[in-house]
């Protein structure tokens, strides 16, 4: 065997159970649910699929459910993406300091990403209590007329509220992203734009921000994946309500698959979320290209 083969089918070898696993666990249930759509499926599992061509894309087309949970998807998008570029970035800038005990602050502001989506969401839920803690400080503050504010049951304020956990949950995550991007920044470059006459702030607009450009991008657009697909928060805290205020296009989904057993409409629902993450994918590789860090 030549050295060239010998080291492909090496390359291969240990690649297969990482394909595998991939295969097994993303590649074959995509492909199943992309021919489902084109299906109708009973209640029955062990029926046969019955072929219905562009039925269930129609069915979503005029579907007003679905586009009422596309816009509050798209509304958490917004709400959430562009608080989390910016605080990261923020959190990022001010611990790249060499001070006195900073990683205990890096620390500190990486804890929420370890913690359990589930312990967050049960944590916050009793935050938002009308006896929680919120509330509790909120009626000590303005005294007895104070009414118990129901953030998880007011539709105006249910989607905020999710969205803070989320904020909460990543902030970390992203400024660890930002901190690497600053590190890699030539403190050459602060030292003659101090000479230049380029302090406190403004040096981070004439230099940080036009270097970090690819890793803004790139943030951007894994938050706003990330934001796209939300489904625990959600789960969780709200189960979609009050009034499908919170109902994003994931919950959309589970909630035809298994609760109205719709299973073949379901995988039309996630067909269309997967090409809206197929575009803020593509919206990834043509801003940021080679530049983008890994």
């Amino acid at each position: 065997m030549a050295p060239s083969t010998a080291r492909t089918a090496t390359a291969w070898g240990f690649l297969a159970p990482a394909v595998l696993l991939i295969s097994l666990s993303v590649l074959i249930p995509a492909a199943m649910a992309l021919v489902m759509s084109f299906t109708q499926s009973g209640l029955d599992v062990s029926e046969p699929l019955r072929f219905v061509g562009l039925a269930n894309i129609r069915r979503l087309l005029a579907d007003p459910m679905f586009f009422k949970v596309l816009g509050t998807t798209l509304l958490y998008l917004v709400g959430v993406v562009p608080p989390v570029v910016l605080g990261s970035l923020l959190l990022a800038v001010l611990v790249n300091r060499q001070l006195p005990g900073i990683h205990w602050f890096r620390a500190a502001f990486y804890t929420p990403v370890l913690v359990s989506i589930v312990v967050a969401a049960i944590a916050f839920r009793w935050l938002y209590a009308e006896t929680g803690l919120i509330n509790g400080w909120l009626s000590a503050l303005l005294g007895e007329g104070f009414r118990p504010i129901g953030f998880l049951t007011n539709p105006l304020l249910a989607l905020p509220a999710v969205m803070v956990v989320t904020l909460w949950k990543g902030l970390g995550y992203y400024m660890v992203i930002f901190l690497a991007g600053l590190q890699g920044i030539p403190t050459d470059l602060y030292e003659a734009a101090e000479l230049d006459g380029s302090e406190g702030w403004r040096k981070h607009r004439d230099i940080t921000l036009p270097l970090l450009r690819p890793y803004v991008t790139l943030v951007a657009v894994v938050s706003a994946i990330a934001a796209t697909k939300v489904f625990e928060e959600v789960y969780l805290m709200t189960q979609g309500g009050p009034a499908d205020a919170t109902k994003t296009l994931v919950y959309y989904v589970y909630d035809q698959a298994f609760a109205e057993l719709e299973i073949s409409y379901a995988c039309t629902v996630g067909l269309a979320l997967f090409v809206i993450v197929l575009l803020l994918s593509l919206v990834r590789f043509a801003f940021t290209g080679d530049k983008a860090p890994a």
